[in-house]
């Protein structure tokens, strides 16, 4: 699920996330299936999964609502019902977002947080992979003072717990700066997606709780493996 932050913040950086996002969508290879979802004022995903290149465009914003929030957390927590049970596949949630989580809107949202979404990711074997960005939000025409210029700059920083739920969850993140190319940080995700491996093995304890795991390699010095940090063992049935 290819799932894009839409907030009033990412008003100028729309054109750059679709052209972006187009040719990810030209990557996918046969096996592949994906669908987009979006979040700002509201979390919406396309229906199904497919391949279709055309398909997966008509669901790309086309508008952003200036004052639209980032319900990153929540965001994150719908797209992982948007894969179903059946257990077919591999869940990988490629998520591009420019701002801090801004919790529920009004007493009707359901809250989410941080760490229930690790939580979810690890026990439902979702990798997430997290793309964080600057803000191209129009700027005031005025003077502003000191204090407000601050703000504004750790404003369009990306949240920094979207590392934290991709590295927990076995993906992983990149911070794009304003020089970078975004299609390019898109593309190294999908090659890194289609270059992997699983490594199996039987869990000592049938106890049914959570255990830490540590993958090293030792062949080859300065490489980092993306890998899950912890597991649910099975449970014995009595």
């Amino acid at each position: 699920i290819v799932l894009l932050d839409v907030p009033g913040s990412m008003e100028g950086n729309l054109p750059l996330l679709r052209a972006a996002a187009e040719q990810l969508f030209t990557r996918l290879g046969p096996n592949d299936l994906a669908r987009v979802g979006t979040f700002g004022r509201e979390v919406t995903i396309s229906p199904t999964f497919t391949r279709d290149p055309n398909e997966l465009r008509r669901a790309l914003p086309t508008v952003i609502a200036p004052d639209a929030p980032t319900p990153l957390w929540r965001a994150l927590d719908e797209a992982m019902n948007g894969f179903g049970d059946d257990g077919e596949g591999r869940p990988v949630i490629l998520v591009l977002s420019d701002g801090k989580d801004s919790g529920p809107i009004g007493f009707r949202q359901k809250y989410v947080s941080q760490a229930e979404v690790i939580d979810r990711a690890q026990r439902s074997d979702v990798m997430v992979y997290g793309i964080g960005m600057r803000s191209r939000r129009a700027r005031p025409s005025g003077p502003i003072g000191p204090g407000e210029l601050q703000a504004a700059l750790m404003a369009d920083l990306p949240d920094p717990g979207l590392a934290l739920v991709a590295e927990q969850s076995g993906g992983g993140y990149t911070e794009i700066r304003p020089n970078q190319d975004l299609a390019e940080a898109f593309a190294r995700v999908v090659d890194e997606l289609h270059s992997q491996y699983l490594i199996g093995f039987a869990p000592p304890r049938r106890d049914g709780k959570v255990h830490d795991i540590e993958v090293r390699i030792l062949s080859q010095r300065g490489l980092k493996p993306r890998a899950r940090k912890n597991y649910v063992a099975p449970k014995e049935r009595p």
